[in-house]
């Protein structure tokens, strides 16, 4: 295949040259090749850079920019699809993000908000107080005198990211045709998933409005702490949002100086990543310490809402069976769960049940969740088993979380915050809210079912009173047995809308 079958579109092509260009320098050329993308020479990655394959690679990401880092980080946490060595190496991915002069963003910001800065904000500091790949931090201060950030999109970068996305699509998409191994991980529904994921996270409205659901799912909690939004200065390329003051979760002795209590702090975070998984279905997908801050009386606040991810009821129920199974050692428990995890990437019922007992053998009892899930992907890497990329988000979500805890208060027992969780998501099913969703999609049904009753009826009719061809199965008993079952859905589906709305 050549390589102008991966230039989807005539201004792709540069960037696809680009894109050669550092995976040559970077002794990667071969990699490409194999796939059929020519254009990158086929160097010995050895002779060219004398470092470690991983470590080429990584560096390879840093250079091609955040897109590309964006996809080392979703590969550092598939453990269950790479070895030791390459997590290590791309989890010390981050991406190359020196300062903006001010004077480049101006237009940005004037843009977006139809003034100057001056004339928006009693006070804008041309100073950034913080730069990424995407966007630069700027402090501000509101007619009113409250105290904001400012978040600038990057020039440029929403153009380079979309066409890095749809070499990458077609990348995937060779792969997948050319390595029956790599299939089985679903390379370009990875590549679909990172794409919806930084498209979302290019338009800032998504962030704010991540902020308010966030804020909302823990309205009841003074523990937990979301900035407000500020709409009116708010577009897809401009965030402004309240400035929260706080110091990171990374060292337990600097919190117990500056009266902050690293124990309470720890259950807190434990809590609040559990109750978003759980409870509330949505979480943030990037827990580490910079997007953290301790506050005065052991609270938390989580900023940079840009990567949020989502829970379904189903899975949180499988999640909840997996911690229930690990804590009391219950391996037919366990191989359900697994397998109902990895049987669409066709693992069979047995590796489900040999990765389940040793899992169980080595981490049954507690659950100290970065050492398991460590160990859980290694498993599923053994076993040829293969996770849903829904879960693997959440996984990640986990494990950065862990980590933080892990540095404040080492060896934290998740068994006893899981244990509450559980018993918040079960009293949250008693909540005739939770219930209205579903009871008003079986309304829906009900209804369109009712509108077609009259056809289904003629059309039966018109079937039992046809001469028919040859004798035919009495279907009287069949007949009666659908009716009933008809007739019991639409009783249950009407108790459930009737008392969901007595008790609201």
């Amino acid at each position: 295949m050549l390589i102008s079958t991966l230039a989807v579109a005539a201004r792709d092509r540069d960037r696809l040259q680009e894109l050669s260009g550092v995976a040559s320098r970077f002794g990667l050329g071969v990699l490409l090749n194999k796939f059929g993308i020519e254009g990158a020479r086929g160097d010995d990655g050895a002779a060219v850079h004398p470092a470690s394959p991983p470590r080429r690679v990584r560096l390879a990401l840093e250079e091609l920019g955040p897109t590309f880092v964006k996809l080392g980080q979703i590969l550092a946490t598939r453990s269950d699809m790479l070895g030791p060595e390459w997590i290590a190496e791309l989890e010390q991915l981050h991406s190359q993000a020196p300062t903006v002069p001010f004077v480049e963003l101006r237009s940005i910001v004037e843009d977006a908000l139809g003034m100057a800065p001056e004339e928006a904000f009693e006070t804008f500091d041309e100073q950034p107080l913080a730069a990424a790949s995407m966007a630069q931090v700027h402090r501000a201060t509101l007619k009113d005198g409250t105290a904001v950030v400012v978040k600038i999109q990057r020039p440029g970068i929403r153009p380079r990211m979309e066409a890095d996305l749809r070499l990458m699509t077609q990348l995937a998409e060779l792969i997948e045709q050319a390595s029956t191994a790599a299939r089985q991980f679903q390379p370009a529904a990875l590549v679909r998933q990172l794409a919806a994921a930084l498209l979302e996270e290019l338009d800032f409205t998504s962030e704010a409005r991540n902020a308010e659901l966030l804020k909302a799912d823990f309205a009841r909690n003074e523990q937990v702490v979301l900035p407000a939004i500020h709409w009116q200065f708010t577009t897809p390329t401009v965030l402004v949002m309240d400035f929260i003051a706080g110091m990171p979760p990374r060292d337990a002795v600097a919190l117990r100086a500056a009266g902050l209590d690293p124990e309470t702090i720890a259950a807190v975070g434990a809590d609040m990543v559990l109750d978003m998984i759980l409870v509330n279905g949505r979480f943030h997908g990037d827990p580490h310490p910079g997007n953290l801050l301790c506050l005065p009386g052991n609270r938390l606040a989580l900023i940079d809402l840009g990567m949020i991810g989502h829970v379904s009821r189903r899975r949180r129920e499988e999640f909840i069976a997996f911690g229930q199974a690990m804590t009391t050692g219950d391996a037919p428990l366990l191989t359900d769960v697994l397998y109902s995890w990895t049987s669409e990437g066709g693992a069979s019922r047995e590796a489900a049940r040999r990765a389940s007992d040793r899992l169980i053998a080595s981490h049954g009892g507690k659950l100290i969740i970065g050492p398991l899930i460590r160990s859980f992907m290694t498993l599923m890497r053994d076993e040829g088993l293969a996770m849903p990329l829904d879960l693997m988000l959440m996984f990640k979500a986990l494990l950065t979380m862990d980590g933080v805890l892990s540095a404040i208060q080492p060896d934290f027992d998740l068994t006893s915050a899981m244990q509450g969780a559980v018993a918040r998501t079960s009293r949250r099913k008693l909540d005739p809210g939770y219930w209205l969703p579903l009871g008003a999609a079986l309304s829906m049904e009900l209804s369109r079912l009712g509108e077609d009753a009259p056809r289904l009826v003629r059309s039966l009719v018109r079937r039992l009173e046809a001469e028919p061809a040859a004798p035919a199965p009495d279907n009287t008993n069949a007949i009666r047995r659908s009716g009933n079952i008809i007739a019991a859905a639409i009783l249950v589906g009407s108790l459930i809308i009737a008392v969901a709305i007595k008790l609201n």
